[in-house]
């Protein structure tokens, strides 16, 4: 199950890209199931995510899931990966159960706002921004230690 963490912030992402592309041509209903289900889905998701960390933790208490590798340079090489470790699990945790309660309330809450789709696609935006800051991997990993190769 670890390897589903790709999806938690994907999720929101995408209700975010169909709210994007719809523009207001979905009735308010159907904006409040993606705007809510997708975040949903997130959280749904983290939880299976969550028992699977806790119940056979990863070597080192840790997950490093790689998307891709950037470019490989010299034995640079910055990879595009997901990292949970115990505290990212916590505050992953808190944004998408409070991100769900917050879209579930403001359904009814901005039902009257004339921003209706654009509120949820950027809150959208806003939650999967989020899970990929608290899962982002360091970006400056070294493979081989660094050695200077001296010019001329």
């Amino acid at each position: 199950m670890l390897d589903l963490l790709w999806l938690v912030p994907t999720f929101p992402l995408l209700g975010f890209l169909i709210l994007f592309v719809t523009a207001g041509a979905l009735s308010r209903r159907a904006i409040a199931i993606v705007g809510v289900g997708s975040v949903g889905l997130s959280m749904l998701v983290f939880m299976a995510v969550v028992a699977t960390f806790l119940h056979t933790p990863p070597l080192g208490h840790a997950y490093t899931q790689t998307l891709w590798t950037w470019v490989n340079v010299m034995g640079f090489d910055p990879k595009i990966a997901f990292y949970l470790d115990p505290l990212s699990l916590i505050m992953t945790l808190v944004v998408t159960f409070v991100g769900f309660l917050i879209h579930l309330y403001s359904t009814e809450f901005m039902i009257d706002d004339d921003g209706y789709n654009r509120f949820f696609a950027y809150m959208n935006l806003f939650v999967a921004s989020m899970l990929i800051l608290l899962l982002a991997n360091n970006l400056m990993s070294w493979n081989q230690p660094y050695r200077l190769v001296p010019f001329g």
